[in-house]
């Protein structure tokens, strides 16, 4: 069980997170295969966690539905020139460990543990003997750097609903607080709730490098698959630091 990847030999992180800088991402070109990652330990499906609302379709691009907008029809396209690398945007906070997750709207309260990967190159879920426990990818980005920072935790355990239970009934606009080791505290505004089956999750629209704080929280979804004893998804939730404030 866990996230298998390539670690990259990126540098630690500098003030400023699957990071400072224009957001280091040190899961290495999202080579995360988030599908072999189960946490979940087995309440054998005989309940299901709150499914995310179904997203809305995005609004077809002007002209004739269906068929490519005017303006792309009828302008050649240059030669693409090499990308420059994107400017830092929005708040960024400098490097220090997250230390307790509140998300007020489902009622979680959680102390983190550090994740690290096995000799195999695979990400340890949190300890499955705890569960009101989240877990951050210790070699990404601190929540609140620029770059994309990685918090894990268990949907069930043996004993019941675990901390991220709830996670798929978190809805746009919702927030998430991270209190750090430093005595401060990073604001998240939640952007998306989404659902990605295990044989096909997006890498790199999850993990990817990014020049704002990002966060994603992310844990077991989708039906139950009695036969391999395992969820058949994972509920990703995307979001942003919105602010942050020192005590």
């Amino acid at each position: 069980m866990g996230i298998k990847e390539q670690p990259s030999s990126a540098a630690a992180p500098s003030a400023g997170g699957r990071d400072a800088g224009a957001g280091r991402l040190r899961l290495a070109g999202a080579a995360v295969l988030l599908g072999l990652f189960m946490i979940h330990s087995s309440l054998d499906g005989a309940t299901s966690p709150p499914a995310p609302a179904p997203a809305a379709a995005p609004a077809p691009a002007s002209g004739t539905p269906g068929t490519p907008a005017a303006s792309a029809r009828t302008q050649a396209v240059p030669p693409s020139a090499p990308a420059a690398a994107p400017a830092p945007q929005g708040p960024a906070m400098p490097a220090s460990a997250p230390v307790r997750l509140s998300i007020p709207r489902i009622g979680v309260n959680a102390p983190f543990t550090r994740l690290t990967l096995d000799k195999k190159g695979v990400l340890q879920p949190p300890p499955n003997t705890d569960s009101n426990l989240v877990g951050w990818y210790g070699d990404g980005a601190t929540p609140g750097e620029r770059g994309t920072a990685l918090v894990l935790g268990h949907v069930d355990t043996k004993l019941g609903p675990a901390v991220f239970w709830g996670l798929g009934a978190l809805k746009k606009g919702n927030k998430a607080e991270i209190t750090r080791a430093d005595g401060s505290t990073a604001v998240f505004t939640v952007d998306s709730v989404e659902v990605f089956r295990k044989d096909d999750f997006p890498d790199e629209r999850v993990y990817a490098d990014t020049p704002s704080a990002q966060l994603r929280l992310i844990t077991c979804g989708g039906s139950y698959d009695h036969k391999r004893r395992d969820y058949t998804a994972n509920v990703v939730v995307f979001a942003h630091l919105d602010s942050y404030r020192r005590h």
